[in-house]
């Protein structure tokens, strides 16, 4: 077969820039066809990267080499490290980005990336035989490929509603994807209906900030890439601001619910269980006197306001009053109208580990078409389809993450073996290894998979490490340095309000709360010469203090890796399998578990069946 290109990605969202980038720089013959080259990497909803969970994910999609966090580090209104209150598991970056300037940048990046070519045009149908897939249509035109990797977003036959009006329109006023979904389905694929919305967005000058509370960024050199040098100061970054609802808000809502397209029936698909509309947090926690809203500016070249937690899918005249009743913005100029938007998307049970659709090889899927919401997810996604696609067309084993390893690999792991019925999100709370999966280790983490797969340049991978040799060249002084009673630093300790014993380690005295590695530092020579970054120390001081629990969390992922190492084969009739129950018969013949780690995962399959299914390897190995 002559092809036009080793891999076509169709869609420029968020899962489609990471996707094309990652296949174009391992060296496959990209393109990316979009509907419209402006609108690649667009933010549709709010112009923020990061926040719980999601800002650890695209920490891991820059350790893996891909392009996200570079472009949040390029030139964001504010950055704010989260939950610094509470433990290094659930402490990560949000960045309220630019709406114009960050996807100007990545279209930038994308329009001048060798091996990448950018065409528009609306994707129809699938090119493929019985066997696999090797192409796209666009109208009549045909352009064949190794691998496809479709990241539609919310476009696939999307329409906009509101109160009981429906149009067939994209986000932003973009056009649909239409023609594409019911070819999936003539191949077999099942679809399911999602959906999800947009709050207002308000004049800047038209609002009362008397009446809100200022909410300002995070001191200090934060960013989500580790390649980033130069940081805002706090002084330049643009505030953010808090509302509350009012009782008035609450009664406009309930005596106008039957207004809304989400209660009169319009609305089909389902929606954000974690980022409801204001309508059904009304319904849904009736008890609450009030609920949070934040102001948040848009874009240093736009006149609009962001107005967080306020999404939407009531009638314009209804919204009038539902935003007039908020403090401060009560004589404010609503410059666009919230809207709920409803899309197809793929059941995500279809999927393998690697992304690719199990039934079609050389098709694979990244993004909101697999049933995930939010910018992040869409971008961990995206490079993970592309390295897998780029790897397959190779001939090399695929990469897969662990659910221990990153965040992205707990996301495919949900997706590909519990699957979802509404817009899966992140969430710390899905990870039974968070503190292994933190914020500041993700380059510890993946940075030795983005340089195996050919996403880490040489020079990046060298400086990493240099960095891993001077963390344990620290802790190494810290092991075996001991503090008498008259050291100098008995005057810091006492500060602290603890008294100095002899005879105790450096690492002993670090483990304390409170205690600084940058303190200490002053006192030892020997630590300021290794020249460790804030990144490095962050991490060092995360390693000793938190040393118990982090070993404890490894030792239980490294017996549960036991069950991963059981592999089973793609090719098991599970429904003639004796001993099992009707429903995991079902389950696992309908996801086709790669180890007894992951059946154990599928909803359905008790341990007794697991039991089973070891019993039945250990005949077959015997």
């Amino acid at each position: 077969m002559q092809y036009d290109y080793d891999i076509i990605v169709v869609g420029g969202g968020h899962a489609g820039m990471e996707a094309a980038f990652a296949s174009a720089h391992m060296g496959a013959n990209t393109l990316l066809l979009t509907l419209n080259i402006k609108m690649m990497s667009n933010m549709p909803c709010n112009p923020s990267i990061g926040g719980s969970a999601k800002g650890i994910v695209v920490r891991e999609v820059d350790a893996l080499g891909g392009m996200m966090g570079k472009g949040a580090d390029h030139e964001y209104l504010q950055m704010k490290m989260l939950n610094t209150g509470k433990g290094p598991g659930v402490q990560c970056l949000r960045a309220q980005a630019d709406k114009k300037s960050y996807p100007r940048w990545m279209q930038e990046q994308a329009l001048n990336t060798k091996n990448l070519t950018i065409k528009e045009g609306m994707v129809t149908s699938l090119l493929h035989d019985e066997e696999k897939v090797f192409g796209v249509a666009i109208g009549e035109e045909k352009i064949i490929a190794k691998a496809v990797i479709l990241t539609t977003g919310t476009y696939m036959e999307s329409c906009i509603l509101q109160g009981h009006t429906s149009r067939s329109a994209g986000p932003d006023g973009e056009k649909p994807s239409l023609g594409l979904s019911p070819y999936l389905a003539t191949m077999g694929i099942n679809l399911f209906r999602l959906k999800t919305g947009t709050p207002p967005r308000i004049q800047k000058d038209s609002i009362d900030y008397t009446r809100a509370e200022p909410q300002y960024g995070t001191e200090g050199e934060l960013a989500f890439s580790y390649e980033t040098k130069e940081f805002k100061p706090l002084e330049e970054q643009i505030l953010c601001w808090l509302i509350y609802t009012t009782p008035e808000t609450h009664q406009i809502i309930r005596d106008n619910l039957h207004e809304s397209a989400m209660y009169s029936g319009l609305v089909k698909g389902i929606g954000p269980r974690y980022c409801p509309s204001i309508e059904d947090k009304i319904v849904r926690f009736a008890d609450k006197p009030r609920h949070q809203l934040f102001l948040e500016p848009e874009s240093l070249e736009m006149d609009s306001i962001y107005l967080q937690g306020f999404s939407t899918s009531m009638p314009p005249e209804i919204q009038e009053k539902m935003i007039r009743s908020l403090p401060g913005l009560e004589n404010c100029k609503v410059l666009k109208y919230a809207y709920a938007i409803e899309y197809d998307a793929i059941e995500p049970t279809q999927f393998d580990a690697t992304l690719q659709v199990k039934r079609w090889p050389g098709l694979y899927c990244a993004g909101q078409i697999c049933g995930t919401s939010g910018y992040e997810e869409a971008a961990g996604l995206g490079i993970m389809a592309g390295i897998n696609a780029t790897l397959k067309i190779k001939g090399k084993k695929p990469l897969i993450l662990r659910r221990d390893e990153s965040y992205i690999g707990v996301m495919i792991d949900d997706l590909v073996t519990k699957g979802t019925e509404e817009p899966y999100r992140l969430l710390s709370s899905r990870a039974e290894y968070r503190l292994l999966l933190r914020h500041d280790n993700a380059d510890l983490r993946l940075t030795e998979y983005g340089y195996n797969v050919g996403l880490i340049g040489e020079e990046r991978y060298k400086e990493f490490l240099a960095k891993k040799v001077q963390i344990n060249k620290a802790i190494e002084y810290l092991e075996h340095t001991f503090v008498g009673i008259k050291s100098d630093i008995k005057e810091y300790l006492n500060e602290l309000g603890y008294e100095l014993n002899g005879g105790i380690s450096l690492i002993d005295i670090l483990r304390r709360p409170d205690v600084s590695f940058k303190r200490l530092q002053k006192y030892y020579p020997e630590l300021q010469e290794l020249n460790l970054s804030n990144t490095a120390i962050m991490q060092l001081e995360v390693m000793v203090k938190y040393e118990g629990y982090i070993e404890k969390q490894k030792k239980e992922a490294e017996r549960l890796a036991k069950l991963e190492e059981m592999k089973l084969s793609p090719n098991i009739d599970y429904l003639h399998m004796d001993g099992l129950a009707l429903e995991a018969r079902q389950k696992l013949d309908e996801i086709k578990p790669l180890s007894i780690g992951q059946a154990s995962r599928i909803s359905g399959v008790n341990p007794a069946d697991i039991s089973m299914l070891i019993l039945n390897i250990k005949k077959e190995n015997a």
